[in-house]
């Protein structure tokens, strides 16, 4: 992504933008505890009941690391995952009923480089091995990019599973098709059926998974259990980042509406926001590349309480976005001493902050803890 602030005109614009050079670096002292290193693209860390680790690899790996580092590779993984460009091995989340079932969730880009699509692999972890592997779900239609795949996922608390995906780079019109899923949030039940109360069941031409529309390539997910809220983020292009409220039904706006413009410097659009389009939360110009999100509600690190802590790629930080009432109020920038781009970042039950950088053969699994 580039570093480059968009050159739109920014009269008449609806939802002002927030630029990160205003960004404040945070005072806040931390411990730096390296769980693992050595990891290859990691993508995603997951937390185990017994407070080990999933970690998954983009190229195709799922490891599970304990407390002490240790690690084993988890076999029994599909053998159609697609690896090229951004493409690979992305999301696991954990069945709610896990302790009872072990059934996970693990997201990846399914087929070959003429036709991909991001998929739902539903299975079961035994010991070190999933079985009984079913795909539940796969996007429609097929795309010939190796990028924008969106894939996080998330369980609401109606046991309905949320999942973002992107565009596909080279469509990104399709954000607006509501015959495609690229470029949407989809809601589907825990074993791939259509929740009946979805916003588009029983509309003629429009895929029933659809939840909402108008997204670039949203690579942060969370449900927020205190505030009841589902929170994303998306890559815009050059500029134009967004963290959103996500609604059912509604329209986020790209690319009809973005603070961003094409990499080759070429306005995308006029707007910055359209009538019948959700204005975002929060944008970032010039872009920080977001991925991985997470709304704090743990102890230890105080007055950080209902604040979205997000990975930058580009920006190659964390970022504590402040929020009051789901608006935003400042920014923080943390980790920056790191220069390590960050993949991902999640909560632990213990209130600390796990951190995922990415490296192709030197990934992190990071502990953060106030000094």
């Amino acid at each position: 992504m580039s570093s480059c602030s968009p050159q739109a005109d920014t009269q008449n614009a609806g939802p002002q933008s927030t630029p990160t050079p205003d960004a404040t670096t945070s005072s806040t002292v931390v411990n730096i505890e390296t769980i693992a290193d050595n990891l290859r693209a990691p993508w995603r860390v997951t937390v185990l009941p017994d407070n080990g680790y999933l970690v998954t690899e983009r190229d195709g790996y799922l490891q599970h690391i304990g407390n002490d580092g240790a690690r084993t590779e988890i076999t029994g993984l599909p053998d159609d995952i697609y690896v090229e460009g951004q493409a690979g091995l992305f999301d696991i989340i954990l069945s709610p009923d896990f302790t009872e079932s072990q059934t996970v969730y693990l997201s990846y880009a399914q087929g070959t480089s003429d036709a991909n699509g991001t998929a739902v692999l539903r299975a079961r972890l035994v010991g070190t091995e999933l079985v009984d592997g079913k795909i539940i779900f796969r996007a429609t239609p097929s795309k010939d990019t190796n990028a924008h795949f969106g894939a996080r996922m998330v369980f609401l608390p109606d046991g309905t599973l949320v999942m973002s995906l992107g565009e596909g780079f080279a469509y990104r019109e399709a954000a607006q098709d509501k015959a495609s899923h690229l470029g949407k949030i989809v809601r589907i039940n825990a074993d791939g059926s259509i929740p009946a109360d979805n916003p588009f069941v029983g509309v003629d031409g429009v895929r029933p998974e659809i939840y909402s529309l108008g997204h670039r390539n949203p690579q942060g997910l969370h449900f927020d259990s205190v505030s009841g809220t589902l929170w994303a983020h998306e890559h815009g292009p050059k500029g134009g980042d967004e963290l959103n409220i996500i609604s059912g039904g509604k329209n986020y706006g790209w690319p009809i509406a973005t603070t961003g413009i094409d990499y080759n410097g070429a306005m995308i659009t006029p707007f910055k926001s359209y009538a019948g389009m959700e204005n975002f939360v929060k944008d970032w110009v010039p872009s920080i590349a977001p991925s991985g999100l997470t709304i704090y509600r743990g102890t230890l690190f105080l007055g950080w309480d209902g604040d979205a802590l997000v990975g930058g790629l580009k920006s190659r930080d964390l970022r504590r976005v402040d929020l009051e009432d789901g608006k935003f109020v400042r920014e923080y920038i943390l980790l920056e001493g790191l220069s390590a781009r960050i993949r991902d970042v999640r909560t632990a039950p213990d209130g600390s902050i796990l951190v995922l950088t990415d490296d192709a053969t030197n990934g992190k699994l990071l502990r953060i803890t106030p000094k």
